[in-house]
């Protein structure tokens, strides 16, 4: 299967919203599902109304809001049985314990309940309620049915509730619900694959408080890691210093320098299927780092560099039955450089990018890229998001058997 980079560009998605302080979150969650291209309606329970207005909901939808079965001027109150049908995913945020124990009991007594005993499509309900609410027995059995009729539950986060009670209960960032939706309905293609990856800069220490390191912000390693788990594959991450918030469920491992980073390489690579090698690791460091910080009148003006490991290379001349991809950044005869590593670093794959562009390569959320392969070809990637075309370089490793 090619995804061509998954995203929800395209897809039929129906956001109900329950009466609770957490309602404003979904305003923000619509915005994101609109701008990944989604095609969106809105379901309300009547008493998600007191906290924030249709009108709004529809305005960003652009399309009709469903709040009523008996509306005789609305579409929207007769057309809740065709959205169900062409929907191809629905997300419940938030989802109060009120809709919770309907849909475990089968209750349809208001728009948005009655609507969901209509859907097929996959469901992603996302509790927010107060800490002891979420907690009682009742809820609990309730959650626990709905997980065993096949809704996908996103666990609420912990902290200090409206409510003044501090715990599990709150609705997670519109952020992490768009992305828990997208893993819901992502092809499962990856699933029983071990994937290693590495990610962002490393730091080599010239005393305690002066480093090497180069621009790399981390984005596309961890746009690849947050891409293979959605697909299903077990993830692992070797991630050098970044501002990048971890992806869900991925396993990850955080090293400073080369070397530290070679050394959970090689001890993470023989249970990968997979190897994604997109770090971008210092090639040099100094030749002795000072243990106590050097006063600059004291500091020579040249510093004694050595070479770092190639960590590519050696994972290269270890790998056995495992797919290897490295990265290739440069500033000039990109062709040449990234086909000369392809065959001295025994890789199936490099992804190679002129640096320079200001919305591509390091630091941006954009690439554009050139994919080299063992038998001599290179396929040109026009600009995309790295989301994007984490999900385009799976598709091609998918192509080389990893």
């Amino acid at each position: 299967m090619d995804t061509m980079g998954f995203t929800l560009e395209g897809k039929h998605i129906v956001l109900g919203v329950c009466g609770g302080i957490a309602a404003y979150k979904s305003v923000e969650l619509l915005r994101l599902l609109v701008k990944e291209g989604a095609s969106v309606r809105v379901v309300m329970t009547e008493n998600a109304g007191h906290f924030v207005g249709p009108m709004t909901f529809e305005a960003l939808s652009q399309r009709k809001v469903c709040r009523t079965l008996f509306a005789t001027a609305d579409d929207a109150a007769v057309q809740h049985i065709h959205w169900a049908e062409e929907a191809d995913g629905v997300v419940i945020a938030p989802a109060t314990a009120n809709i919770i124990g309907k849909l475990a009991n089968g209750i349809a007594d208001d728009a948005l309940s009655t609507f969901m005993l209509a859907v097929t499509c996959p469901v992603l309900v996302c509790p927010a309620m107060n800490t002891n609410m979420f907690a009682s027995r009742q809820v609990q059995r309730n959650i626990g049915l709905l997980n065993g009729f096949g809704y996908a539950i996103l666990e609420p986060g912990s902290g200090e509730l409206a409510c003044g009670t501090t715990g599990p209960g709150r609705l997670p960032d519109p952020l992490i619900i768009r992305d828990a939706l997208e893993a819901l309905l992502a092809p499962k293609d990856f699933a029983g694959r071990r994937v290693l990856i590495t990610a962002g800069p490393t730091r080599e220490a010239i005393d305690p408080v002066r480093y090497i390191t180069n621009p790399s912000s981390g984005k596309m390693g961890y746009a690849i890691a947050r891409a293979a788990a959605m697909r299903g594959a077990h993830v692992t991450l070797i991630t050098g210093p970044t501002s990048i918030a971890p992806p869900e469920g991925v396993v990850c491992i955080p090293v400073i320098s080369a070397a530290e980073m070679a050394t959970a390489v090689l001890e993470q690579m023989d249970h990968a299927d997979i190897i994604i090698k997109s770090a971008a690791v210092a090639d040099f460091r100094p030749a002795a780092a000072a243990s106590l910080k050097v006063k600059k009148e004291d500091a020579a003006l040249s510093l004694q560099l050595e070479r770092t490991q190639d960590i590519l290379k050696a994972v290269g001349a270890r790998k056995k039955n495992q797919v290897l991809v490295g990265f290739a950044a440069e500033t000039h005869e990109l062709d040449r450089f990234a086909a000369g590593k392809l065959k001295a670093k025994n890789l199936d794959m490099v992804v190679g990018n002129l640096i320079g562009a200001p919305d591509a390569g390091f630091g941006a959320d954009t690439n554009r890229a050139s994919i080299y392969y063992k038998d001599g070809t290179c396929e040109a990637v026009d600009l995309m998001s790295k989301k994007d075309l984490a999900h385009l370089l799976l598709d091609r490793v998918g192509r080389l058997g990893g």
